[in-house]
């Protein structure tokens, strides 16, 4: 697949413009592996976890009336994950150490985000997964959040009555 080879050209090149990073990995929104330089790290399961947070990722820009979903970080003890959206059906997860530059981090995933979308777009066509319904990023301007709109749309849990009634605890 000619697309498989362009990305991971793109990944490629992006290791060697970002110090420190580790790994990179391009997937669809579905959690399909599209390309991946991760050493040591399980693609296949990368992309599936990359898949459920980028699920969380737009439930939590709805609810808080934020737009589309354009990026998302993670710091753990030994470094980051970045997750950059590429167009409407793909996404890219970035692996770096603990001593990155993360405002090179971001200004060059951001960069190889949207080349991954026009080559994706390019072999494969704009649409589909399960993201399909959202408009590609910068393709319209959300409308201003309403004052009105109560942040967070979950459901809240009532509490109920016990259906025994506890036993007394000795000394207490």
């Amino acid at each position: 697949m000619a697309v498989e080879t362009d990305v991971l050209n793109e990944l490629r090149r992006l290791r060697t413009r970002v110090p420190r990073l580790v790994g990179s990995l391009a997937a669809t929104v579905d959690g399909l592996v599209l390309a991946h330089d991760v050493p040591d790290t399980e693609p296949e399961g990368l992309a599936a976890l990359t898949a459920a947070a980028l699920g969380v990722a737009h439930r939590m820009t709805d609810a808080a009336a934020r737009g589309d979903f354009r990026e998302l970080l993670v710091r753990g003890t030994q470094g980051y994950i970045a997750t950059y959206a590429a167009g409407t059906t793909a996404v890219l997860t970035l692996l770096a150490d603990d001593r990155v530059n993360v405002g090179r981090l971001h200004l060059e995933g951001r960069r190889s985000g949207a080349r991954i979308a026009d080559l994706v777009d390019t072999h494969i066509g704009p649409g589909g997964g399960r993201h399909a319904d959202r408009l590609a990023t910068g393709e319209h301007v959300a409308p201003p959040p309403d004052p009105a709109r109560r942040i967070g749309t979950l459901p809240v849990r009532t509490p109920q009555r016990p259906a025994h009634r506890p036993r007394p605890q000795p000394g207490g």
